[in-house]
């Protein structure tokens, strides 16, 4: 795992407007920190494109990057989880 990595995040559960299924996340935390945290930070994405606010960003789906659409990064949600979260990566 390493910063700027593109990963699919297993949330299981969520409480009022949380994020929750399986869903990309980029990874934010630094690498330094990756190595030796058992939590990782990252920042959701979503395919919600219509519900965006002016800082988001749009993400479009490519090769590279295996998302299932465009997607946009909510970039004022951080989150930190558990390395056990963390499905599989998906840039390639």
């Amino acid at each position: 795992m390493r910063q700027g990595e593109i990963w699919l995040i297993k949330i299981p559960s969520s409480v009022g407007h949380e994020y929750f299924k399986d869903r990309p996340a980029l990874i934010v935390q630094s690498d330094f920190i990756t190595k030796k945290s058992k939590v990782c930070t990252i920042v959701p994405l979503t395919s919600n494109i219509g519900n965006r606010s002016a800082d988001d960003i749009i993400i479009k789906r490519n090769d590279r990057n295996n998302l299932y659409c465009d997607s946009v990064l909510k970039v004022q949600h951080f989150y930190s989880f558990d390395r056990s979260r963390f499905v599989k990566k998906l840039v390639i």
